[in-house]
């Protein structure tokens, strides 16, 4: 059973940084995938950013390109979301997803994913 154990989430003012981190656990996959999604209240999730376990490149929703960098430590089955230039419609509670295999078309949506973590709050004041 794949364990995900968000952290970093908090206050901050618009314009500033967070860095969401994501530790897996409990697998033994060789290749998988981790992503981040974002969910207000009442609102459909969002997907955020993905990343393969192997390679690296991440692939990122339009809202956060430019502003968000998705970046992971395979030796600790880390992921990282490094957040700058916020804004408060970032705010939402954002989880880490995990998958030991996601088809193209479902890169950033919930149903590619099949663990969650409990999620971390990201609050943006304005």
């Amino acid at each position: 059973q794949v364990q995900l154990v968000e952290s970093g989430g908090g206050s901050v003012q618009a314009g500033g940084s967070l860095r969401l981190s994501c530790a897996a656990s409990g697998f033994t996959y060789s290749s998988y995938r981790m992503a981040w999604f974002r969910q207000l209240p009442g609102k459909d999730r969002e997907g955020v950013a993905t990343i393969y376990a192997i390679g690296g490149v991440g692939y990122y929703a339009d809202s956060v390109k430019g502003r968000f960098t998705i970046s992971k430590d395979n030796a600790k089955n880390t992921v990282y979301l490094q957040m700058n230039s916020l804004k408060p419609e970032d705010t939402a509670m954002y989880y880490c997803a995990f998958a030991s295999f996601v088809p193209g078309p479902l890169l950033l949506n919930g149903r590619g994913y099949r663990y969650w973590g409990q999620g971390t709050q990201v609050t943006v004041s304005s």
